[in-house]
């Protein structure tokens, strides 16, 4: 059932949590101002720390893209075996990624977040062992598995603190890891690759040991930092943890009413299909880009992968930082987040593209204009997934969408390489990129075109009939 603005039922509102324990029930406008007061205060102690956890999360992902001329001319890795290395990771993603977000669930998000960094952070540190193709690409499988359940269960976690009017905004700030870790984390990884030689390891591998031991202390520090839900932290009032909980409960009362909150309703339901299309094609697009871009860069340049390609390279990202400030903010305000997410995906679409036929400072241009449009259009993506789903749905829904949708970072790097090679050229695969992201775009013409605004139906219900 679709909630528009202008839809408020009528109906007295259920009983809040408050009453049913015995306590008096907040006024209405002090409890609108609690809420308030608790998601500045969520935003300001939470965020920080899941944008870190991000940053981390994306740089051991994608830091290979950073390795791959070392990788080619040290350890024999070809560019296919390169390509199957980097998006099989994706598959051993995808394999835990709905059992692990169940378990988030369960257990909480602390103990399994904790979990989730140790264990892929000590994977990651250990791909500077790899000899040749075979060990590379055990390792990426095995990575993926260690970080299964991370991305969506953060996501997952954000509705436990966040109302929807918030979320996008919300989902845009935690977003900020992913250009983060490719704005600092790049320059970072060139650096480490300048170690050379150090205590008898190659650059590469002083790269893979100190990101990958930095997300395993990270880790650690994730299960006494974060923690699960409003009432466990003293940092919240009574008043501000009981006008959040009325308000998220009544949220989940309406998303289990709907139909949309058990994860064999989640399965049942068409619109999951269209979130698992729309996020697969968008991350073609993605990760064509992320892992090829240092490459790419080294191209126009005319220069291997260094310092100075590491820092042009982090000039994309640090755009797209700029413009997901603001772009996912302006969707939430106006309520629209079907069109400013199908203008990010012609950006997408058109940055690739143009990028493909111009000069080298053009084409940075070019890829600034992608990469911003790469990172605003995933954080209004979610907007999406989390309006509509609620509960256990929401926890195996979600982790269904990154799931298969992240497949897209397995056909990214094999589909660029597959098409350069069958067209003998270096822009054939550029094309499919801009193709596949101008595909996505036209599934998402079928999103609803206005975001539900529970938050502000169930201060309005509290009121009682105007």
């Amino acid at each position: 059932m679709a909630i528009t603005a202008g839809a408020i039922p009528a109906s007295p509102p259920r009983p809040h949590l408050d009453e049913q324990r015995g306590e008096h029930p907040v006024p209405p406008g002090v409890a609108s101002q609690a809420v308030d007061r608790a998601v500045r205060k969520a935003r300001l102690r939470l965020m920080p720390f899941l944008i870190l956890m991000y940053m981390l999360a994306f740089l051991d992902r994608a830091n290979v893209g950073v390795a791959k001329q070392a990788l080619h001319s040290q350890v024999n890795i070809s560019d296919s075996m390169f390509a199957l290395g980097a998006g099989i990771f994706f598959v051993g993603y995808a394999i835990f990624e709905v059992p692990s977000n169940l378990i988030l669930h369960r257990v909480g998000a602390r103990v399994w977040l904790a979990r989730i960094m140790f264990t892929w952070g000590i994977v990651a540190a250990c791909t500077m062992f790899v000899t040749g193709g075979k060990s590379f690409i055990a390792l990426r499988l095995l990575l993926g598995l260690a970080e299964a359940g991370f991305f969506p269960g953060v996501i997952l976690y954000l509705t436990y603190w966040f109302p929807p009017e918030n979320r996008g905004r919300v989902l845009g700030i935690f977003y900020f890891g992913y250009p983060l870790a490719l704005t600092l984390g790049t320059p970072l990884s060139g650096l480490l690759l300048g170690l050379d030689g150090r205590l008898g390891l190659a650059g590469w591998q002083w790269m893979f040991a100190v990101e990958g031991l930095l997300a395993s202390l990270v880790g650690i520090m994730t299960f006494f930092v974060l923690p699960d839900r409003p009432a466990d932290v003293a940092w919240l009032s009574a008043d501000e943890k009981q006008a959040l909980s009325v308000v998220l409960d009544r949220e989940a009362h309406d998303k289990q009413r709907e139909g949309s909150g058990t994860f064999g309703q989640a399965l049942r339901d068409i619109r999951l299909l269209q979130f698992v299309v729309i996020y697969f094609l968008m991350q073609i697009g993605s990760y064509g880009v992320v892992f090829f871009l240092p490459d790419q860069v080294s191209a126009l340049l005319g220069m291997k992968i260094g310092v100075l390609v590491s820092f042009v390279s982090a000039i994309p990202w640090l755009c797209a930082i700029g413009f997901t400030a603001i772009w996912p903010v302006l969707a939430a305000r106006y309520d629209r987040p079907r069109l400013f997410f199908i203008i990010c995906l012609l950006l997408v679409s058109g940055g690739i593209l143009v990028s493909a036929h111009s000069s080298p400072t053009l084409a940075v241009a070019a890829l600034c204009v992608a990469a911003s449009g790469i990172i605003a259009s995933q954080a209004i993506f979610w907007t999406f997934p989390t309006d509509h789903f609620g509960g256990t749905a929401a926890a195996g829904g979600i982790a269904v969408i990154n799931a298969i949708g992240n497949l897209g970072g397995f056909v990214a790097p094999n589909l660029r390489t597959a098409a350069d090679h069958f067209f003998h050229g270096s822009t054939a695969g550029l094309h499919a990129l801009s193709i596949s992201a101008l595909c996505s775009m036209l599934v998402a013409l079928l999103l609803p075109a206005r975001g539900r605004r529970v938050v502000e139906q169930a201060l309005r219900s509290a009121r009682g009939p105007a």
